[in-house]
């Protein structure tokens, strides 16, 4: 079985944001970045896949090469090969194009995406990926096993989840549920090692023109100053909720 795990470069949630060139482009400066949490469950599953049906996991990122430190804790984590298609990730249509470029020239039985990256939130490039390939999709993935060329699945809907069977090749996008955060694998010293030896390949871009450009980031506005209310002026308290919250 040949698994493709498509991974997000995005900026940890403890980093401070900043936007310059008048809040047009995000500031790199002094920002760590990680995983995607959700393509981590992913990778996560598709490893266990490995160890228990001899899967070959591939992980594949669209962005410059600042992102393949990311690549390289994928392979220690333990994937076999990394692919980094040169390309700045401008927007969902354009990643998902990118990805489809390549698949298209490759043979692969299951490819996984986040249910959508921390960054962004577009949720749109597991979708865009299966239509473009002509393949099945089942999003907010919380359950899967691998039976020959059958996949069953559980998927996480309002007020419960929906178990599903779906026929490979497929394409599913990951979140937590797939795997537990204590599952996470943490690589090892003899994994970071053997990450130095594993191909990271480098593909050139399609030069696509994006569907969307960015005309500006806002900060959301700070939040007001708290007024405190002695536990005995309910009175007060009302008048507050009425007049300046507005809430009653």
């Amino acid at each position: 079985m040949n698994v493709l795990v498509c991974i997000s470069n995005v900026p940890d949630t403890t980093s401070k944001i900043n936007f310059v060139e008048n809040d047009t482009q995000f500031d790199t400066n002094g920002v760590q970045f990680i995983i995607n949490p959700n393509d981590e469950f992913g990778l996560t599953r598709a490893i266990w896949l490995q160890q228990q049906q001899q899967a070959e996991v591939t992980v594949l990122t669209v962005g410059d090469a600042s992102c393949e430190a990311i690549l390289r804790k994928c392979l220690a984590i333990g994937a076999q090969k990394a692919i980094r298609i040169d390309a700045l990730p401008t927007d969902g249509f354009a990643v998902a194009q990118e990805i489809a470029a390549h698949c298209k020239n490759e043979s692969y039985d299951l490819i996984i995406t986040g249910r959508e990256s921390i960054d962004y939130n577009g949720g749109m490039v597991g979708g865009i990926l299966a239509g473009l390939l002509g393949m099945g999709y089942v999003t907010n993935c919380i359950g899967l096993t691998i039976s020959g060329d059958t996949a069953s699945l559980s998927r996480e809907i309002d007020g419960g989840k929906e178990n599903l069977s779906a026929a490979l090749p497929l394409v599913i996008g990951a979140q937590k549920g797939l795997v537990e955060e204590d599952d996470l694998i943490i690589p090892n010293m003899r994994g970071i090692m053997q990450a130095r030896q594993k191909p990271l390949t480098v593909l050139p871009s399609q030069n696509l023109t994006p569907k969307t450009t960015i005309s500006k980031f806002e900060k959301p506005q700070p939040k007001g100053a708290v007024k405190l209310i002695a536990e005995d002026q309910l009175d007060q308290l009302i008048e507050l909720l009425h007049s300046e919250a507005k809430v009653i």
